[in-house]
């Protein structure tokens, strides 16, 4: 069994009761494959960021606001923090643990506080824009743009994943219940189809 054979992302009473909308506007999947994981050390140390890279397979986002998308997504938090979304958690943690022993860093999986949903579809940036002040016209927030920022007073990780559009929403697990209400309330003229992977 997989490390997230067994992840429970708290929302199973949420989803067994949510309304099966045929013509959606909005789909909302809830990433139960999901795990997260928190990385922070100095982007102006070579050996740190070739280290991380190295373990990731890919580099990280250092401008601000962006993420990279490969094997993992790592989002960029601030001038020092990342944040690693991935299918094997535990096993990334440790092994960027290792390759950074000795450097300025600090690893942490997350992965037990937060919850990613997918939020896709032709309505999807007309949804967000009813609870979210950021501008997330195409022009001013293109793919591979992210933002922390507000949602419905939740605070989130908002990321754009693709052009069709697909959103990535981070979301503390203790509101993801509020927020998948929210969203549900929200897309009611619109109708949204919630599922899990």
């Amino acid at each position: 069994m997989s490390e997230n054979g067994e992840r429970r992302h708290g929302l199973e009473p949420f989803l067994a009761e949510a309304p099966a909308v045929a013509d959606a506007g909005v789909t909302i999947l809830v990433q139960s494959d999901t795990g997260f994981v928190n990385l922070r050390g100095n982007p102006a140390d070579t050996r740190f960021v070739e280290a991380a890279g190295g373990v990731l397979g890919q580099n990280l986002p250092l401008e601000p606001n962006t993420f990279t998308s490969g094997k993992h997504r790592v989002y960029w938090l601030g001038p020092d923090e990342w944040l690693v979304v991935t299918a094997a958690a535990a096993g990334t943690a440790a092994v960027l643990d290792e390759a950074l022993a000795g450097m300025h860093s600090a690893v942490n999986d997350v992965s037990g506080g937060n919850v990613a949903l997918r939020l896709a579809g032709d309505n999807a940036r007309d949804l967000l824009a009813k609870g979210c002040t950021l501008d997330l016209h195409p022009e001013e927030f293109p793919v591979s743009t992210c933002a922390q920022s507000g949602l419905a007073r939740a605070s989130v990780l908002l990321g754009l994943l693709d052009d069709t559009p697909a959103w990535e929403i981070i979301v503390r697990r203790s509101f993801s219940d509020y927020l998948c209400q929210w969203l549900a309330h929200s897309a009611r003229d619109h109708g949204a189809h919630f599922s899990a992977a």
